[in-house]
């Protein structure tokens, strides 16, 4: 069983911090939330890192939203629908593609510059989308600038106080309410943080992987969180592995950008043969989950660890021009995009589930919000669109402001503890265990699943269970035990939805089932492991 909280505590002991509003993790998601609820609240915003330490800075391709005349909200909405297999909420789609464009502006005033040509946004076509509809900057380091941005306005602002080196520990609650945080400062000591609303902002579990384009943050803290903390939990089988990440000796896995083929690119197998013809007619765009598992079908095939992406076809100058940062990169590697077909391979990207939030980013506990890829709001089902990540951070972000602005002040006072006399025996190198972890989510977790993988990989993980029992003080400790809760949740919805949809494919199950699983996978802690729900779409 999973506690409901990490370590050993007692509330009336600690130090009070008071604010309005708390945000939990930097990104595109926790500084534009940030700066919105800044304009009338007190704002404390806590990163275990940095606010350059997200997901947010890595994204290359851009920011999904109806900008040209030729495009429209019900073309993105029916591409965004089309993507997410059965499994998009509506009416969180309509709000994601009517209130984008308005999301973009709001983040050009912060100072965003995003790449223009002839006096007009240059926008591009990605996987999946019908038009254009991509803002980029800087080519290919889209995420870079809107953190670089968002980032100088937040240090500057004099209404939010920042903590990084932070370590959240765990939600407080009473009664279905969330009033705060527990919070371990960088000298090993804790705090209480009070607020009369929390956002979690915290990113996705892309960790869970050996292989991902993720950073090293990315542990899934915010939804371990939320889940001990009661919150209701939605779609965990459904991450998504991005088709094209570099796989060459020394490197690390280093994102290929989707706009890479948006621009033309085809994947070839080690035989240097064209294959997507095989698996879709949408060929080198066709959605990411069918891109990743040709890939993986390939490279099986021919006996290989990776493909190709090859762009050799168009201009230096395009190239050079538009993906700069992956064409430097590749470089420093004696990989020149221009002349080389470049290795990849697929690795682990995004979390389509989370936390389920409603169109205003509220989760099932009051006063406690979910941002960006640490939610479920609905919009992306089980396979996210390109570039919609972005543009949903925004428009929630937006939504979440606005009813936090509806909220009362906290009253009166609150307490929690934890008594649970965790003994502090060294629980081993995180190191190996993190590893192993890791190795066991590749082989039963990954692009292919079935029931006896499954069941394996279930069993290895609630190997280390007795981890919870330990007193964990350091962040890796900390982090692992996040990771493992992410894991089994993960695991656990894999198992139990018995079809394949989206990012998730049953080897057992190949076929999707609209009429017995057209339907969202729900976990709460009051209900054990293998007592999951189902929630209608």
């Amino acid at each position: 069983m999973i506690p409901r909280y990490l370590v050993d505590f007692e509330l009336d002991g600690l130090p009070v911090k008071e604010t309005d509003v708390i945000v939990i993790g930097g990104g595109i998601a926790g500084m534009f939330a940030a700066m919105g609820a800044s304009e009338t609240e007190r704002v404390l915003m806590i990163t275990k890192k940095s606010l350059f330490d997200s997901n947010t800075r890595y994204a290359q391709g851009g920011i999904a939203a109806v900008i040209s005349e030729e495009d429209s909200p019900e073309f993105h909405r029916q591409d965004t629908l089309l993507a997410g297999a059965g499994l998009c909420d509506p009416a969180a789609v309509d709000v994601l593609v009517h209130e984008g464009p308005e999301g973009v502006k709001a983040l050009i005033r912060y100072g965003t510059i995003f790449d223009e040509e002839d006096g007009h946004f240059a926008l591009t076509k990605e996987g999946a989308h019908s038009q254009r509809r991509i803002l980029h900057a800087n080519g290919d380091a889209t995420g870079f600038e809107i953190v670089r941005a968002l980032a100088q306005k937040v240090q500057t602002n004099d209404r939010i106080e920042l903590w990084d080196e932070h370590f959240a520990l765990d939600l407080l609650t009473e009664d279905g309410t969330c009033y705060g945080v527990l919070v371990q400062r960088p000298d090993g000591s804790r705090v209480a943080v009070r607020g009369k609303a929390v956002i979690l902002c915290t990113g996705g579990t892309g960790q869970l992987y050996r292989y991902t384009t993720n950073p090293e943050v990315a542990t899934g803290d915010g939804i371990a969180m939320a889940y001990r903390a009661g919150a209701v939990i939605r779609d965990m089988e459904f991450n998504q592995f991005h088709p094209t990440s570099l796989c060459y000796p020394g490197a690390p896995r280093f994102l290929i950008s989707e706009a890479v083929r948006g621009e033309g690119a085809y994947l070839r197998n080690i035989r240097g043969e064209r294959f997507m013809d095989k698996y879709h007619p949408l060929l080198e765009l066709a959605p990411r989950d069918v891109v990743a598992r040709a890939i993986l079908s390939e490279m099986e095939e021919t006996q290989s660890t990776y493909v190709y992406i090859d762009i050799t076809h168009e201009s230096p100058e395009l190239i050079r021009h538009r993906f700069p940062t992956i064409y430097e990169f590749c470089l420093n590697y004696g990989l020149d995009m221009t002349t080389d077909w470049i290795p990849v391979a697929p690795a682990a990207h995004y979390m389509m589930g989370g936390v389920r939030a409603d169109l205003n980013g509220e989760t099932s506990l009051k006063r406690l919000f979910a941002c960006g890829e640490v939610s479920s709001t609905g919009v992306h089902g089980a396979n996210r669109l390109a570039s919609n990540s972005l543009s949903e951070a925004i428009v929630f972000g937006r939504r979440i402001v606005d009813r936090i602005r509806e909220l009362s002040p906290l009253q009166g006072k609150f307490s929690a503890e934890c008594k649970g006399g965790r003994q502090a025996a060294p629980m081993g190198a995180v190191v190996e265990r993190r590893l192993k972890l890791q190795k066991t989510m590749v082989r039963y977790v990954g692009l292919r699943r079935n029931r006896q993988g499954l069941l394996k990989g279930m069993d290895e993980l609630k190997r280390q269970l007795p981890l919870y029992q330990s007193a964990l003080t350091k962040r890796e400790e900390l982090e692992f035990a996040n990771l493992l809760t992410c894991a089994l949740l993960m695991t656990e919805a894999a198992l139990n939805r018995e079809e394949s949809r989206g990012a998730h494919y049953r080897e057992d199950f190949p076929e999707r089932n609209d009429r017995e699983w057209q339907k969202h996978t729900i976990m709460e802690r009051e209900k054990a492991i293998g007592e999951e729900a189902l929630e209608n779409v």
